[in-house]
């Protein structure tokens, strides 16, 4: 009854917890596959990509979950092109390429919102208010991962074989680079459903710490995408009650449990966690 009081007595509350488990089917195996891919940088920069383009849709329309969502989608599609393009046609390295734009997608958007603002809205779009989360903002994250999740059903093999052996899909007939685009697109959205609820700081949270935390517990695909998910609705349970009886701020609440889950499993993992490392090495030398 302690753990159900609030989302019975609030209806807030309760609409943040679906909102934890809508972003946990969606942005969990998101997540597994950008870690598995060793991608974590091009999704960090991507959080901070939406940025911009939310605080145009914030500038036009104020805090209309319509127009802040198009706008990140868009301006983080665009930043994800510029940089692949600039990739590709200079010398410049991708993971340079990719820390110039996140520093640069970064101070526009807080000069946007700076500009046309105050220090309140600042804080509600960088840290957002998963408490915050209205009947629009929830439909929204709703539809990000029923279409995430459908996708991901359709392009799974192929994205899968990509994961394994990225030159081979390359080599067949181009479907390397639609996976890797479709991919691409299925991270901005889910990153702009988790900027709705927690702000473009921490929506990047969700997608890569529990995910690196399933990887102590398991080595196959979906097993770790299982793993990822329910770390991710747990941090989420977990974090909405801290912020309730203790008035902490829900975001970062949610984010330090999934990191107090990541820290867990390095220690702990049956996968290459720490502790199980020492005892076989100490079992080995006897």
């Amino acid at each position: 009854m302690f753990l159900l009081e609030p989302f019975l007595d609030y209806s807030f509350m309760r609409r943040a917890l679906v909102a934890c488990l809508a972003l946990s089917l969606g942005a969990a195996p998101i997540g597994v596959i950008l870690t598995h891919r060793r991608l974590s940088l091009i999704g960090d920069t991507l959080s901070h990509a939406i940025l911009p383009g939310a605080a145009i849709g914030y500038m036009i329309a104020g805090f209309s979950v319509l127009a802040m969502s198009m706008g990140g989608l868009l301006a983080g599609l665009a930043i994800a092109f510029i940089s692949g393009m600039t990739s590709r046609r200079t010398q410049m390295s991708e993971d340079t390429s990719l820390a110039a734009f996140y520093l640069i997608s970064l101070a526009l958007g807080v000069m946007l919102i700076a500009r046309h603002g105050n220090n309140l809205d600042l804080m509600h779009i960088l840290f957002g208010s998963i408490l915050a989360v209205n009947n629009a903002a929830l439909l929204l994250i709703a539809s990000i991962t029923t279409f995430t999740l459908c996708t991901l059903a359709i392009i799974y093999r192929g994205l899968f074989t990509e994961c394994l052996d990225p030159l081979f899909m390359q080599s067949v007939e181009g479907k390397g680079s639609i996976h890797h685009m479709l991919f691409l697109l299925l991270m901005v959205l889910n990153l702009v459903g988790g900027f709705m609820a927690l702000g473009t700081l921490m929506a990047v949270g969700m997608l890569i710490l529990p995910a690196a935390a399933a990887r102590f517990w398991a080595n196959r695909l979906p097993y770790l995408m299982g793993i990822a998910a329910i770390l991710t609705f747990i941090s989420g349970l977990i974090g909405l009650l801290l912020s309730y009886y203790y008035e902490l701020l829900s975001g970062p609440a949610i984010i330090l449990v999934a990191g107090g889950f990541y820290i867990f499993s390095i220690l702990f993992g049956r996968s290459g966690g720490i502790i199980l490392q020492l005892f076989h090495s100490k079992h080995f030398v006897r």
